[in-house]
């Protein structure tokens, strides 16, 4: 599996294991639900980090990450292979440009229970069954589990610092974990249009996934 279909899939495709105070309940949740009710748009650059079953070996990558709600959104990644991920509101675009190859998707087969549906801010209690995990690393983090089994993503993990939303790790079904770090999201002006607009550059090959 290359690092280009680990992207894609870790994309769409963002927990009581200890007793919490009703405090540190109630922060925790409000942290998740607070964002994806307030904040309509916002931008921040990201680092992720895939690591295998066994714990030994690291792929990273880098890039930048877009949305706008309801239902756009935008991940370039530019290190080490330049890959973008549109969805529109209608479809999801996946463009490799190496490659010179896209695919694109309906909304509905594409998203699901996904870390983009949860950062696209699609309904969390419909999608998700949700529980809070004990503080750790400096965040509050808040467990995502897909109601519906079977899928690639076992579960996800929204990690809060304060009520920013610093971090999102994903365990998948192929035993992997990818740690996606948000840096300082800007939210104070919506991104441009043309972010979540998606053309197929001339002679690309596209596919219908």
């Amino acid at each position: 599996m290359n690092e280009r279909t680990v992207g894609r899939r870790e994309c769409l495709g963002l927990l009581a294991l200890a007793t919490l105070s009703p405090v540190a309940r109630a922060d925790a949740l409000s942290a998740l639900n607070t964002f994806i009710r307030d904040v309509r748009f916002g931008r921040a650059d990201f680092t992720q980090t895939v690591t295998s079953p066994d714990g030994l070996k690291k792929k990273v990558s880098s890039g930048r990450f877009e949305f706008q709600r309801p239902n756009r959104f935008r991940f370039a990644y530019l290190l080490p292979y330049a890959q973008t991920i549109v969805g529109d509101g209608q479809k999801v675009w996946f463009h490799d440009p190496d490659l010179n190859q896209v695919t694109v998707r309906p909304w509905n087969e594409a998203l699901g229970s996904t870390p983009a549906a949860l950062l696209a801010g699609q309904s969390l209690e419909r999608e998700f069954e949700l529980k809070v995990l004990p503080s750790a690393g400096g965040l509050d983090w808040v467990q995502a589990v897909p109601r519906q089994p079977g899928g690639t993503i076992v579960s996800m993990k929204a990690g809060f610092r304060g009520s920013a939303w610093a971090a999102l790790e994903i365990a998948d079904s192929f035993g992997q974990r990818s740690l996606i770090e948000f840096g300082a999201m800007q939210t104070d002006a919506a991104p441009p249009p043309e972010s979540f607009r998606f053309v197929p550059p001339p002679g690309a090959d596209v596919n219908a996934g």
